[in-house]
């Protein structure tokens, strides 16, 4: 079992797949043997995740996805679990990627989540990023694309 907490950054209307991130992202951690471990997620748009890019790796710009990692235990009534961390995802900044991938917002959107997860889960891909038509090397995105294709039929975005 684990937990997924998704929201919106404030004064943003969820959109309507909004409740479809949850099952999708509980079923990638099942799939990376996840346990008792929970993720935060929120939506965004470029403004803060700028913001936050600059305060917290010092550059300038907005991005696509952030992670902060947090690692800390805690118990409840429900038992001991991990907090992962926080997956943070500007909606600015899909559809550019969609365009620059050729691609649709269903494989962008889960490719965000699943990047996110793997960054959470103490994994680093470098200077190396997806760059269209070109195929990754290193074992965090090779995974990640990996994943991706095995999850091909899920529809997160209808």
């Amino acid at each position: 079992m684990n937990r997924v907490f998704v929201s919106m950054m404030d004064d943003m209307a969820a959109p309507a797949w909004f409740n479809n991130v949850e099952p999708y992202v509980g079923e990638l951690m099942k799939e990376l043997g996840y346990d008792r471990e929970e993720i935060s997620i929120l939506f965004c748009n470029d403004d803060m995740i700028h913001a936050l890019n600059k305060q917290y790796r010092q550059i300038d710009s907005a991005t696509d996805v952030l992670s902060f990692e947090n690692g800390e235990e805690y118990s409840d009534e429900e038992g001991s679990w991990k907090s992962m961390g926080d997956i943070v995802i500007s909606l600015d900044t899909v559809p550019v990627n969609v365009k620059y991938f050729e691609t649709d917002e269903n494989t962008e959107m889960k490719r965000l989540l699943l990047h996110g997860l793997l960054h959470l889960n103490g994994m680093d891909h470098g200077e190396e990023h997806i760059e269209k038509d070109v195929e990754p090397e290193g074992e965090m995105l090779v995974l990640q694309e990996n994943l991706l294709k095995k999850f091909t039929d899920y529809k997160l975005i209808k």
